[in-house]
């Protein structure tokens, strides 16, 4: 038996149709369909939809939205806890990530890459020569030390323009250091001969 929202609507239809308000920035109808579940008893389950629309249809476009939508659907689970209140307070963190949901910008570059890589099917790949460092078997075994670390292992692409006053100390107290019997990582449960 297909299960119905309080106005008799197919509640797949209203997930649809709220998600798809979302995606075309339909502000009114997401907020129409997102009561309209809400009412229904189904609140968890819009937040789970939420939770999933964030990343699915906005990602990249707004990186910081997951941890505030996130943050709003921990404050209705803690208001919609008391009993006392008969205004239903809660449905206030419920408008409040819809209306973000639906002004947000939209990209779907998280969705299609997880379709990419976890249904595509790739060649085996090789471990990169760069992974190959002082914290890797193989790369102690090429004598790799913190020196090949500092030239290879910790180059960042896109980098921030922040100044670092602690890189030369930090090279220096690592790179110049006699051998000490321990690693600046303990990788030792990690080690097995390859």
């Amino acid at each position: 038996m297909l299960k119905k929202t309080t106005n008799g609507y197919t509640f797949f239809e209203v997930s649809s149709a709220f998600q798809k308000s979302i995606r075309r920035g339909l502000e009114e109808e997401a907020l129409y369909w997102g009561a309209e579940l809400d009412k229904s008893g189904y609140g968890e389950y819009l937040w789970k939809r939420m939770r999933i629309i964030v990343s699915e249809d906005i990602g990249l476009a707004e990186p910081t939205l997951p941890a505030v939508i996130f943050s709003l659907y921990q404050m209705w689970v803690g208001l919609r806890k008391k009993k006392d209140e008969k205004n239903f307070p809660e449905r206030l963190f419920v408008v409040h990530a819809i209306i973000l949901l639906a002004r947000a910008k939209k990209s779907r570059i998280v969705d299609h890459a997880t379709i990419t890589y976890y249904k595509g099917e790739f060649p085996r790949r090789d471990i990169p020569d760069y992974a190959l460092d002082k914290h890797t078997m193989r790369g102690r075994r090429m004598g790799r030390g913190f020196e090949h670390f500092f030239s290879e292992g910790m180059k960042l692409e896109n980098q921030a323009d922040l100044e670092d006053p602690y890189f030369e100390e930090a090279k220096e107290i690592l790179v110049g250091a006699p051998k000490a019997s321990g690693e600046l990582f303990d990788t030792s449960a990690y080690q097995q001969d390859n």
